[in-house]
């Protein structure tokens, strides 16, 4: 299901700028692109009879093959090859995961596992037990997930860790081995700790939720680890924690304004290599000199555009190399670091990155005093004042956040002649725990009204044509656009709403099995369906549907798992009885209608462009 776009002249002034609507969102050819251990294949997920289906390109000679042609049901993105040239991929049916292998020297392919509804994942693969893997599973129970051995080659599965139901992380090893993991009732977290299989669990570091340490590897050479954590800090630091007692030996890299978001350390070659973070847009910080050379040269061929390393043979020669720009979906690129050649596997920028337009941060300070950070985006054109607004809040709330990236209704909203408005209200990931725990409890207090000041910063500052908004979110996105126009309707001439959430109380009792351990924390940061009923009633859009006055454009996918769509429909009911003109459109999902994705998408911005030109009084 998608979202819709709007269409309006300022963007050139012409209708002959307007860059069709399905350029936008036209999905790309090839996907999730990895190269085999040896470096002499590139594998992608590609159509055939309108499903994803996995093929591979030999690097010597060009020559493309089909590893499998299913017209029923797509392979998952989440494949991983083994060391030795063999392919675990998955499918997913409506009552059935099927894990299945492909081998590269045969040509065929094989059933592994058919685990029902249970979910399944690759936790890592052993140079020197190339055929058995490492996957954890809730096929036991739905609610917990335990991690298994599991030989290719002979399709046999043996029971490694059983979860004794509070597990929610594991640390694995290059060999496969665990022997940290992360347990969980919600509110408080204990990572536990043993030397090896032998010996039992005990734990070394106990947290509350507002607290966190994120296992990233043992360094191979101690009993240390490397994590990123916040404890003892506002900033989330990555520093290296002594096992055998929990303790922190010392902060490895540390930024004083944002967290550390991500670091990157090879199992294969026990090496620390880089770590990440973003403020306004991405830094790296590098730990070994080759990485450093590697993305040096990478930056210098590809100037302007954010640079991944996706994966690498194991000799490290060849790599799989994405890109990006706030105006470009990039492309992807084999690197031959021997001699710092670029090879280009596809181009998903299908639009000229100078006919979009740039994501530019921003910062402005809430009625409290406390400083948000966002993105705005402005379209072409001399016009840069009074200009229609669209307002995006992000979905979450909690431990997402906006990044300077290329976003495909972003751009579409700006070519079409919208300001488009993104911010980090408090609750957001990445800028540290005291601004992440402001928002607790506040989905419907500080949160909303860091969106509603932000809004009133661009009125006055005379970006916005005050009488020309529209709010549009996902998701708890669509829980603020809601919120937004039923409380502070005044501001807003419309909304878009797709999947939002309506029913805060059916949000957190309709939390799948497996995400039980989490249900406290859920309690703890949104509220508590019996503490806190009034405080959920008080602020879910469903109880007040006599308080919207603007007109609402809704699409609601049937198979959104967190929504109950007798709910939704009786909502849209009551919203129509209280003359509320709300356009609804229910997306069914039914099999076998996936390839009309792209003219789903494109019909759901057709419908967003006519539903904003109408309300926010702009011509076409």
């Amino acid at each position: 299901m998608v979202f819709a776009v709007i269409a309006l002249s300022a963007c050139n002034d012409t209708k002959k700028d307007e860059i069709p609507v399905n350029e936008f969102y036209k999905s790309p050819e090839k996907v999730a692109f990895k190269i085999s251990p040896d470096g002499r294949y590139i594998s992608y997920l590609k159509n055939y009879h309108h499903r994803q289906n996995l093929f591979l390109q030999s690097i010597d000679d060009g020559k493309e093959i089909q590893a499998t042609s299913f017209t029923d049901y797509p392979v998952r993105g989440d494949y991983t090859w083994t060391y030795d040239n063999q392919i675990l991929f998955s499918q997913n049916t409506d009552d059935n995961h099927t894990m299945m292998v492909y081998d590269l020297a045969s040509g065929k392919t094989r059933t592994l596992l058919s685990v029902g509804k249970a979910g399944l994942r690759v936790m890592n693969r052993n140079k020197l037990t190339p055929d058995v893997v490492t996957i954890s599973m809730n096929m036991r129970d739905s609610a917990n997930f335990d991690v298994y051995r599991l030989n290719v080659k002979t399709g046999e599965l043996k029971t490694y860790l059983v979860n004794p139901g509070n597990i929610t992380d594991w640390l694995v090893d290059a060999d496969g081995g665990i022997r940290l993991v992360k347990s969980t009732n919600g509110v408080d977290e204990t990572i536990l700790y043993r030397k090896n299989d032998k010996e039992r669990f005990r734990p070394i570091i106990n947290n509350n939720f507002r607290n966190y340490v994120r296992m990233i590897a043992f360094d191979g050479e101690s009993e240390n680890f490397y994590a990123l954590s916040n404890v003892g800090r506002d900033k989330t630091a990555f520093v290296e924690i002594n096992a055998a007692t929990g303790k922190e030996q010392r902060v490895i890299f540390a930024d004083p304004h944002v967290d550390i978001n991500r670091v990157d350390y090879s199992k294969a070659r026990n090496r620390l290599e880089m770590a990440q973070w973003e403020e306004d847009k991405i830094q790296k910080h590098f730990f070994n000199p080759y990485i450093k050379d590697w993305y040096t040269n990478l930056y210098l061929q590809l100037k302007g555009y954010e640079v991944n390393i996706t994966d690498r043979d194991t000799a490290e020669h060849r790599f799989i190399v994405s890109t990006y720009t706030d105006r470009s979906r990039g492309a992807v690129y084999l690197y031959e670091c021997t001699n710092n050649k670029l090879t280009k596997l596809i181009d998903n920028g299908v639009i000229d990155p100078a006919q979009l337009c740039e994501k530019k941060p921003i910062a402005y300070t809430a009625s409290d005093g406390t400083v948000i950070n966002g993105y705005l985006t402005l379209p072409k054109g001399e016009a840069k004042t009074n200009l229609p607004l669209i307002v995006i809040p992000h979905d979450g709330p909690f431990g997402v956040r906006d990044t300077w990236n290329y976003g495909a209704d972003i751009q579409f909203f700006a070519n079409r002649g919208f300001a488009v408005f993104q911010m980090n209200y408090r609750g957001s990931s990445g800028y540290g725990k005291v601004f992440y725990s402001a928002g607790f409890k506040e989905v419907g207090g500080k949160i909303q009204q860091d969106i509603t000041d932000g809004v009133n910063w661009l009125i006055a500052k005379k970006i916005a044509n005050p009488k020309k908004i529209a709010i549009y979110g996902r998701g708890f996105g669509g829980f603020s656009a809601l919120y937004a126009i039923s409380f502070n309707p005044k501001l807003y001439s419309c909304a878009i709403v797709q999947n939002g959430l309506i029913n805060l109380f059916t949000y957190i009792k309709t939390a799948p099995a497996y995400y039980r351990p989490q249900l406290q924390k859920m309690y703890a940061t949104i509220g508590d369906p019996e503490k806190d009923a009034e405080l959920l009633r008080n602020i879910s859009p469903v109880f007040h549907p006599d308080k919207p006055k603007v007109p609402i454009l809704f699409f609601q996918d049937a198979k959104d798992l967190r929504a109950n769509i007798s709910e939704v429909n009786h909502y849209i009911r009551e919203l129509q009885k209280h003359n509320v003109s709300v356009k609804y459109f229910l997306n069914k999902n039914e099999h076998g209608a996936e390839h009309n994705g792209e003219d789903k998408r494109k019909q759901s911005y057709l419908e967003m462009e006519k539903f904003l030109y109408t309300n926010l009084h702009v011509k076409p």
